[in-house]
Order: structure tokens, then sequence, then C-alpha cells
């Protein structure tokens, strides 16, 4: 009887390691499948792997002519990107529900104030992703922003800019060019006198 139980347990056992081993080789077959598709995005030799993201998610890349666009403004005229070749133009986008554009819009305004006969602040909003179009009308007169509020109603602009987190802003050109790198994150009015500067 002894016998028995001792070799039902070692063939218990047995089984045992032959899944085990199999679970852990197939384990590390799926591993080496996903480092395939890892890409280093950090410019850190030791590291070896990195996020993913979509290719239009880059945007519009430094020396590309920042795609037309016509839209409706909160005020009801249309704007059109290509009607302001000649000024520099800082093309923000944004959403009423982001703590970062708020913090940056006064600085914007003052920027837009002090320097619109050369450059024109022109602020995307990101409706088609906003609380609704009455909060953004509440939030400009609320704060008295007197630049361009374009509405991306569709967020068909937002796309094509690749504009996957808000605040989002590209320096343009006097000849229609975005002549910096993309910027995600909230802007200070020293960063845009800077990147201003830069530009032809």
């Amino acid at each position: 009887m002894f016998k028995k139980i001792f070799g039902l347990t070692m063939l218990l056992v047995l089984i045992g390691i032959v899944i085990g081993n199999l679970i852990d080789h197939r384990n590390e077959s799926k591993s080496n499948e996903t480092e395939k598709y890892l890409y280093d995005v950090t410019g850190d030799t030791n590291v070896k792997g990195g996020a993913i993201a979509p290719v239009e998610s880059v945007g519009i890349e430094q020396g590309k002519l920042a795609p037309d666009f016509e839209l409706e403004t909160l005020d009801g005229d249309r704007f059109k990107l290509s009607e302001l070749r000649g000024k520099k133009v800082i093309l923000n986008f944004w959403a009423t529900w982001c703590p970062p554009c708020r913090e940056e819009m006064p600085g914007m305004q003052q920027y837009y104030e002090e320097n619109q006969d050369e450059v024109i602040v022109v602020a995307v909003n990101l409706t088609d992703k906003d609380t609704s179009e009455k909060a953004v009308h509440d939030f400009i007169d609320e704060f008295g922003f007197t630049y361009p509020i374009p509405l991306d109603r569709d967020g068909d602009i937002a796309k094509e800019y690749g504009v996957f987190v808000v605040p989002t802003t590209y320096f343009i050109g006097t000849d229609g060019v975005v002549q910096q790198p993309r910027v995600a994150g909230p802007l200070e009015y020293d960063y845009m006198t800077e990147m201003i500067d830069t530009l032809n």
C-alpha cells in the first residue's frame, strides 16, 4: 500500500514539474515576443524598453508648414490660420477643465497685449472634449481673455496637429512654418519671449 501511495505521489510531482516547465517556457516566449515591440524612447542606452505611442502623436515636426485650418471663434467670427502669414504665431490647444491651461492663460494674455503687433496668440479650444461650449464662454468672459479662441468642435484640428495632451503649443514663424519643437505643458511669459525671439 505504501509503495502505491509513494508511486502516485512521485507521479504527481513529476507531472507538476513538467507543467511548471511548460508554463515557464511559454511565458519566456511571450516575453521575447513582446520585446520585439519595445523601443528605447528615453535616449538612455541602459533602458531596455519604453512607451509606444501612435505615429500621429508626434505632431507637426519642426521645419514643416503648419497645416491651415478654418474654424469659428468664440465670438462667432471665422478664423483662418493662413491669414496670419507675416506675423509670428503662438498656436495653443487647451480646455477649461485643464489646470495647467488655466495656469498659463493669464501670461498668454499679457504677452498678447504687449506684442500683438508682431505676435498673435491663438488658443484653440478642444470643444469636442470640453465640458460644454457654455463653459468655454463663461471661462473666457470671467477672465477677459481677448486673443482669438477658435472652437475645434469636431476635434479634427487637434488630431491633425497630434494633440494628445493639453496644453500643447506650437511656435509658427512669419512664413507659416513650425520653427520650434512643440511644447506639451504650460508656458511661462519668459519662455514665450525666448521662443518668439528665435522665430523669423
